[in-house]
This record gives C-alpha cells, sequence and structure tokens, in this order.
C-alpha cells in the first residue's frame, strides 16, 4: 500500500485489517506500506499514522545522505556514460553535469544547518535532478545545431526557477537557490573554476564518466561548513539544534516523564503565584485616550495605541488562565484541559499555546519570556505618558515591527508629498549600541535598537564613518547590532551601491516572522553572493 499518509482517515480500518492478518496469514505474509515524510505542519509520524501500526512495522528510511560526498556520489551515479555520449556538446556537457550534480549535493546537505541554510525542508529529489540533466543535454545539442554558444542564463533560470524552485516557497530561500547556480553554472566551469572551497571543477576535455567517479572518491576534501559557503559557527547551531531535537524526540516518545493526568497541578501553585506578583496592570486606554486631542493622532501614535490594546489583550488572557488554573487547583472550578495544559507547561517552563496566540512571535523558554514581556510592557508604557516618538524604540519590543516602520514611510510621505506606495525604508547604523548615548530624537526617520546579526559580523565605523558587515567571530553566533537611523526616501532614490539586501527577522526560525529589507553596507571589495550563501540576516530577538 502506498501513500498511507493520504489515508489518515482510513488508517483506523487498516490498523483491524492488519490485526485480522496477523492472526490468520500465511507465515511468510508481508505488507509493505510506504508514507512521505510529514511535513512541518503536519506534526510528527506517530500523530498522523497509527501507534499499533507502528509497533508492528519494521521502519526502511530511503533519505538522502548527510555528508556532502555522499550526496555528490549518489547524484553522479543517476547518470552515466551513455548520458555523455548522448550529448553533442560533451566537454560543456561533462563540466556542467558535475557542476549541476555538486549543485544538487549543497542544497541537499544545506538543510542540516536549519533555518540559516533553508527556512523550511523542501522535497528536493534525485526526480530533479535527473531532469534537469535532459534538459541540459537538449539545450546543448540545440546549440551545437544551431551554431550558438551555451545558454547559460536560460539553464539557470529552468534550473533555479522551474526545476528547483517550484518547491521553494520562501523568497528568501530562492534568492538562496538562485545565487547558487550564479556561482556554479557559468563559462569558467570550462577553465576549471573552484566549486567550492578546495574543490575545483576538473578538465572536461580530458576526463570523462568513470574518471568523474573516482575523482569525488579521491579528491574530494573533508566536510566543512565553509563548502556551503556557510560560517563555522552555523555548525555550532547545528549541533546544538540536533541535540534539543533529539532529546524532545525522546521525550515525546517516552511520554514526557507524565501520564494521562499531566501529574499534580498543584505543584504549580508556587509559580503562579510568583508571576501574578510580578505581572503588571493593563494600560489604562481610556486615561490615555483621554489626553489625546484629534491633531494628536499620528502615525506613530496609532501605533503605539495598536500596540497597547494588544498587549492587554494579552496581559488578560495570562491574568485569567493562571486565576482559572488557581481555582482548579482549589477545587472551586472544574479542572479543564487547558489548565492542566497551563500547569503542565508552568513546570516544564513552557510559554502556554494560549499565551502564545495573543503574543508574538519568539522561541524563548517561559522564564526569559517573561522577563522579555516586563520590558516590553516598560517600553509601552514610556511611549503613552509621553505619547510622542522615543528617542530609540526597541523595535523586538512591538507586537507588529511592520506596522511601526510603515508609519514612518507614512510621516514621511506626508512631509514631502510623496506618494506612500513609492517610499521605502533605508538603514544607517550608528558607531554606538546604549540607548542612554542617543542624544536625542534623529534629524529624520526613527532610531531603533535590539537587533542581532546572524550569518554573519559587524565591523564599528570610525568616527562618524558607518561600519560594514564582515565574517562572523567564533562563537558569537548573534552579535549586537549598533543603534539604527530608519529613515524614509522614495524608491527612486534608494541607493544599493555596496549595499547588501539583508533581510530582517522576528527570531531565527526566520520564514513567515520576515519582518523588512534593510540595507547593510559591505566593504567596497567585498560581493553580495558571499553573504547571501552565508545566510546573513538580521533577527529582532537572540533566542
Amino acid at each position: 500500500l502506498q501513500n498511507i499518509h493520504l489515508m489518515q482517515a482510513w488508517l483506523k480500518q487498516l490498523e483491524r485489517a492488519l490485526e485480522v492478518i496477523e492472526e490468520f496469514s500465511h507465515d511468510e505474509f508481508r505488507c509493505f506500506l510506504t508514507s512521505e515524510p510529514p511535513g512541518a505542519m503536519q506534526g510528527k509520524l506517530w500523530d498522523l499514522i497509527p501507534e499499533p501500526i507502528l509497533q508492528r512495522c519494521i521502519k526502511v528510511a530511503d533519505e538522502a545522505p548527510a555528508d556532502l560526498r555522499s550526496n555528490l556520489r549518489r547524484a553522479y551515479s543517476k547518470f552515466s556514460q551513455e548520458s555523455v555520449d548522448a550529448c553533442l556538446k560533451a566537454k560543456e556537457f561533462k563540466a556542467t553535469l558535475f557542476a549541476l550534480c555538486f549543485f544538487h549535493s549543497l542544497i541537499s546537505g544545506r538543510i542540516k544547518f536549519g533555518a540559516q541554510g533553508w527556512s523550511k525542508k523542501y522535497p528536493f529529489n534525485d526526480g530533479d535532478l535527473t531532469i534537469c540533466g535532459e534538459v541540459l543535454k537538449n539545450y546543448l545539442n540545440n546549440a551545437e545545431h544551431l551554431g550558438t554558444d551555451v545558454p547559460w542564463p536560460d539553464l539557470r533560470y529552468i534550473f533555479g526557477e522551474i526545476m528547483y524552485g517550484g518547491h521553494i516557497t520562501d523568497f528568501w530561500d530562492r534568492r538562496v537557490n538562485n545565487t547558487y547556480l550564479a556561482v556554479l553554472i557559468t563559462p569558467e566551469l570550462l577553465a576549471g573554476a573552484n566549486l567550492c572551497a578546495g574543490f575545483k571543477s576538473p578538465d572536461a576535455a580530458k576526463f570523462e564518466y568513470s574518471h568523474y567517479v573516482k575523482y569525488i572518491e579521491e579528491r574530494f576534501p573533508p566536510e566543512i561548513p565553509q563548502m556551503f559557503w556557510l560560517h563555522p559557527n552555523a555548525e555550532i547551531g547545528f549541533l546544538t539544534n540536533q541535540g534539543i531535537s533529539t532529546f524532545k524526540t525522546i521525550s515525546e516518545v517516552s511520554g514526557g516523564g507524565g501520564g494521562g493526568g499531566g501529574g499534580d497541578i498543584s505543584a504549580a501553585q508556587p509559580i503562579i503565584t510568583s508571576y501574578q506578583g510580578q505581572l503588571p496592570a493593563n494600560l489604562d486606554m481610556i486615561e490615555i485616550r483621554g489626553r489625546l486631542k484629534e491633531e494628536d493622532y499620528t502615525p506613530f501614535v496609532i501605533v503605539s495605541l495598536q500596540e497597547s490594546d494588544r498587549m492587554n489583550l494579552l496581559l488578560s488572557m495570562m491574568r485569567n488562565s493562571m486565576t482559572e488554573l488557581e481555582l482548579g487547583i482549589s477545587g472551586a472550578l472544574n479542572v479543564t484541559d487547558n489548565m492542566e495544559s497551563l500547569a503542565n507547561d508552568l513546570q516544564t517552563n513552557k510559554v502556554n499555546a494560549l499565551w502564545a496566540e495573543k503574543a508574538y512571535p519568539s522561541l524563548k523558554l517561559l522564564s526569559s519570556w517573561f522577563a522579555d514581556l516586563m520590558l516590553r510592557v516598560d517600553q509601552l508604557v514610556e511611549w503613552t505618558k509621553l505619547l510622542a516618538l522615543l528617542k530609540s524604540v526597541w523595535l523586538s519590543g512591538l507586537f507588529n515591527s511592520m506596522s511601526f516602520l510603515t508609519s514612518n514611510m507614512q510621516v514621511a510621505a506626508r512631509s514631502n508629498n510623496l506618494p506612500l506606495d513609492f517610499m521605502v525604508n533605508r538603514c544607517r547604523f550608528y558607531n554606538i549600541r546604549e540607548v542612554s548615548e542617543v542624544v536625542g530624537l534623529p534629524a529624520q526617520g526613527v532610531n531603533v535598537h535590539g537587533l542581532f546579526m546572524e550569518g554573519a559580523g559587524w565591523e564599528d565605523g570610525k568616527g562618524e564613518d558607518e561600519g560594514y558587515i564582515t565574517e562572523s567571530k567564533m562563537k558569537d553566533l548573534h552579535p549586537q547590532m549598533p543603534i539604527c537611523n530608519i529613515y524614509a526616501v522614495h524608491i527612486d532614490e534608494m541607493d544599493w551601491n555596496c549595499m547588501y539586501h539583508c533581510p530582517v527577522f522576528s527570531t531565527s526560525l526566520r520564514g513567515a516572522t520576515f519582518i523588512f529589507q534593510a540595507n547593510v553596507r559591505m566593504d567596497p571589495d567585498d560581493f553580495e553572493n558571499r553573504w547571501t550563501l552565508a545566510g546573513a540576516a538580521m533577527l529582532t530577538q537572540d533566542d
């Protein structure tokens, strides 16, 4: 039975059928079941397929190898000498095919670096590679018949946007994919270009299929993150996440040490008392709005009111749920599933799912998440007391950071009588990191702090000169960025010379937590592809 993950409603019947078959079947009868691995939105395999079925099965997983050499060996084995002989431009075909196989190995192996590699798992498969090989052969044969050069841009577009790009749903992941092709599928392949650090493209005029196979086995260097254009710090993050994932899986499979009843919920009482004592009161929105005149409702003030309303919803949810749990512990209320879940989360230092729904993206544990919440409330109290723009806004402390940056564009558009649709935010980083060093409001735009760099480092400028993106320091995974002045300009005035198009995300999960695209200055001799492949991005939270 194939693809049983598509028949979840029927799996209970299958479970019963297997019980009957097990009792009456022939000794040598075997039933083969196949399923795709569940996606990130589907959860674990044992959540989709009944546990008794999994317990009866011997699991065989067909997954891509974890190391780069094995991936390359497997990719190149999908072709043969006959594949090479079928192309009229043999030299170009051999060199490009080998680079294509290496590209396939890179994007398959990059996923182990987590969100810094790919923001989500994409189902790249051998079919993508073999079809691209056929496309390459057809295009080269056509170029030979027409007497034209190799259509490198066409090949990169088909490979990157159609074949492999058809799997990719995230814009920034697509940019990484296309950048790999831009540095690998080039005319320089025919002149022995480097495919990565320490690994060259061999001379296609002297190599046949068997020579490439031998070249992989004998000349492939030891695998290091730099072969993916990543910093060694990426491996630290990968190994850390791998350990966390392993222990989390063990905990889930074993039931987390708890039973069906979730343990003694009364043990959560001291934690509830502690958090209730620290939880601040809701912001008085009637009093705040009462101090405002009609002309005071500027875009920045409106954002502060929206943020305060959302904070009140979160604070009320936390306060009410902890009060209900207290009543449940005392016996005044029947204990519900939500109460048990909250008690368990409080004892295991996890953010409750109902709280997270009303909150902001965050990967922190409950204790640090709660401390972070207090700082967010403090900023809103200061902002609503002043009812004017702060000298530096903690961008990480907002529920919706993009609404604040949009208000920045609205203010600039109104001041200069420009259309909002053609406004973009431009960043300039100071050489200071402490808010106390900011003397006042900026001449234009807003000052923000709380940004961290991932996948790269930052070199402060000298004097009034702006700093620039640079290589990470070892074991410094998320260096703090200086305070940033963000001001809005017309899109025609935006200058990207010596700038890296740097995405900014709320958390290190990236993906859906994207906020905006920042311009980050590079050294004049630097090139943007380097930082794209390094997965360089800014985060508003250091997880």
